[in-house]
């Protein structure tokens, strides 16, 4: 097993703005609570106990959401970074939390239920440096593979298309960190090529399940439809709704703590937990965060 994973929280999440002007892409609110907590769930299903989460935008807010620093009983390492290392230099500033041990990889802004537990297997099998979980389709197929090995990113090392979307989810040993420079702002594809020269870098294609980039605020809408035909609480028991407001049960989303006074009017609308509505407003087809 593998016990140990890296939350990538460090983004500006800039494809999301203006949701990401209130709060870092991985702690905006996703039917209700914050997306980071699915991917820490989705972790600790597949026998994840310590996370290692690196901040950059709005770091205060993730102490906020997590005072304890923990979750679900596990704990949470917190990585600051003043400047953002990009994917390279976030592993290399985390070598004191990787140590010796295998580490799941996990970007902050996917929302998937694919079956890890069948990467992480793979991974241990194949004795490869990274093993990359894929998809054999996506709106950014940038990926080449040969049986159960990448063959390519990018179109770095040949002129032939990628055939596969990554999905931001993979697995490493420690022995990574030597092909990354320490202290430096770097891509973590360059390790990745050079692990691909040496067939090195493993790859599982995982198309079942539900896969999900929340890169902008139509795709954050669309999970919100996705999630509201699995599920009943698209109006959660803790809201406050005054009796003369209207809110249509149908087609809002309506989180904890929200209080909707009198005489307003909500259609098709995203309410963020703990957020007032004050009476009369009338929003159609907005997300509500408390500073709009």
């Amino acid at each position: 097993m593998i016990h140990k994973a890296f939350i990538l929280g460090a983004g500006l999440g800039t494809r999301l703005r203006p949701l990401t002007h209130v709060l870092p892409k991985p702690l905006v609110p996703i039917f209700h609570e914050p997306m980071a907590n699915y991917a820490l769930r989705h972790c600790q299903a597949a026998g994840v106990s310590e996370f290692a989460i690196n901040t950059h935008h709005l770091p205060e807010s993730w102490h906020a959401t997590y005072p304890e620093s923990k979750f679900n009983g596990c704990s949470l390492h917190f990585f600051h970074e003043k400047i953002l290392l990009e994917t390279g230099g976030g592993i290399q500033n985390i070598a004191s939390f990787i140590g010796n041990d295998p580490l799941l990889i996990y970007n902050g802004d996917i929302l998937t239920n694919i079956d890890i537990h069948q990467l992480i297997h793979q991974h241990k099998q194949s004795g490869d440096l990274a093993t990359l979980a894929l998809r054999s389709s996506g709106e950014n197929c940038n990926v080449s593979i040969s049986g159960n090995k990448v063959s390519d990113m990018r179109n770095i090392l040949s002129e032939s298309p990628g055939t596969h979307q990554f999905t931001g989810i993979y697995c490493i040993q420690p022995e990574i960190l030597q092909l990354i420079p320490p202290h430096e702002v770097v891509s973590v594809v360059p390790a990745f090529i050079e692990l691909i020269k040496t067939e090195k870098l493993g790859a599982i294609v995982l198309d079942e399940g539900d896969w999900f980039d929340i890169g902008n605020p139509q795709a954050y809408r669309e999970i919100h439809a996705h999630m509201r035909n699995q599920r009943e609480d698209a109006i959660h028991p803790e809201a406050r709704i005054h009796p003369d407001a209207s809110v249509c049960q149908k087609t809002c989303i309506i989180g904890p703590h929200v209080e909707v006074q009198a005489g307003a009017c909500l259609k098709n609308t995203i309410v963020w937990p703990g957020v007032h509505i004050p009476a009369n407003t009338q929003a159609d087809g907005q997300i509500l965060t408390g500073e709009n």
